[in-house]
């Protein structure tokens, strides 16, 4: 888990929570959380935000996208190699 610290660093030199995420390989919410301890969620009232020396808002970082890797073909494909491997897995299917 990336420290304060580091997430202070990156922001001071000029990177925004996206491409500290980035750099991090974690959401830039949870980016935002660490370097300032605030939530991303806009649970934080403007005048605290503004005397942080925070952009008025952070909710754009709160949900990132995700992807659902069942919906990927190779994933259906392991699925179904084990359970072509497993007798078990087989019955279950049958039911």
């Amino acid at each position: 888990m990336p420290t304060r610290e580091q997430v202070r660093q990156l922001a001071e030199s000029g990177l925004g929570y996206e491409e500290i995420g980035r750099r991090l390989g974690i959401p830039p919410g949870l980016a935002h959380l660490i370097g300032t301890g605030l939530p991303a969620d806009g649970g934080t009232a403007p005048e605290e935000r503004e005397a942080r020396g925070l952009p008025p808002t952070s909710r754009q970082w709160a949900n990132p996208p995700h992807g659902n890797p069942v919906a990927k073909e190779t994933v259906r494909q392991w699925i179904a190699e084990r359970v072509r491997a497993d007798a078990q897995m087989r019955r279950a299917k049958q039911d």
